[in-house]
């Protein structure tokens, strides 16, 4: 596990010398630092503001959802989201996998069993929520199961290229799940499945870079939302919430962007396609 980690090490440090166009830093000490204290103030917003963000979020179809955590995190980490989705008319769901270590034996099996539950136990595709490494395991469920994805919502999820040497974790990633070993085809990572997908980001992350969560080459049913707020509280975060609910309820095979206006502008400040 040491040698992976510090093989993927020396590997960035030969992108920063030789590519400095491919290198991208990891956040910066001020936003990691202060992750934890600004998930409080989340997680404070979110208590004040419930009762209206309910009345605001629209109403769902009844259509499965899964959440995915994020690394090292489990379904206990969601459960105030999918309590929140569960009360909108969604039947959801988590993922069922324990505590997220990457995607070990047994894990990817696990989840290609639980889509297809899911997507015939409903008769209906399932959207895919997940929060940073849960993310990219949803974008990659979408890619080998099109036809039983709805949607997909990945929550600060670093997919994109510059991954490696963007993310403050990546090390101990690497060291759980050598790089040799990973099941995942790393050069499609940051090509976005074929189904409508939506990557919300913060320029605030605190824990991985912002870059590398934005889809940048996307297709016609793609795109990227910036959000105000930390990595580690966008579980709990009330406009990724609201958000997350306005995806869900786009009819399914009608699918729009997500529109900027009036109030949505102070808690969006961008989106691009």
């Amino acid at each position: 596990m040491a040698k992976a980690g510090l093989e993927q090490l020396q590997q960035a440090e030969r992108i920063a010398a030789f590519a400095p166009e491919l290198y991208i830093p990891p956040p910066s000490a001020w936003l990691a630092l202060t992750e934890a204290h600004r998930a409080v103030a989340e997680i404070i917003t979110l208590n004040l503001s419930r009762r209206r963000l309910v009345r605001l979020a629209p109403s769902g179809d009844g259509h499965p959802v899964m959440v995915l955590p994020g690394f090292m995190g489990g379904d206990g980490y969601n459960a105030a989201l999918r309590r929140f989705l569960s009360g909108l008319d969604y039947s959801v769901h988590g993922w069922g996998q324990g505590r997220n270590l990457g995607p070990r034996e047994g894990v990817l099996e696990g989840l290609r069993e639980r889509i297809t539950y899911l997507s015939e136990r409903y008769e209906s595709p399932v959207s895919l929520v997940g929060h940073s490494l849960g993310g990219i395991f949803a974008r990659e469920l979408a890619r080998e199961y099109p036809e039983r994805v709805r949607q997909v919502i990945s929550l600060g999820s670093p997919f994109g290229e510059g991954r490696m040497t963007g993310s403050i974790p990546a090390r101990l990633f690497s060291a759980l799940n050598p790089p040799e070993e990973l099941p995942i085809d790393q050069d499609v990572l940051h090509h976005a499945p074929p189904v409508p997908t939506t990557a919300i980001y913060s320029k605030g992350d605190g824990i991985v870079n912002w870059k590398t969560t934005l889809q940048a080459d996307g297709h016609a049913k793609s795109q990227s939302i910036q959000v105000r707020g930390s990595h580690c509280g966008m579980t709990l975060n009330p406009s990724i919430w609201f958000l997350i609910a306005e995806r869900l309820a786009v009819p399914h095979g009608a699918w729009q962007p997500f529109e900027r206006r009036n109030w949505r502008n102070l808690f969006f400040p961008s989106s691009q396609p």
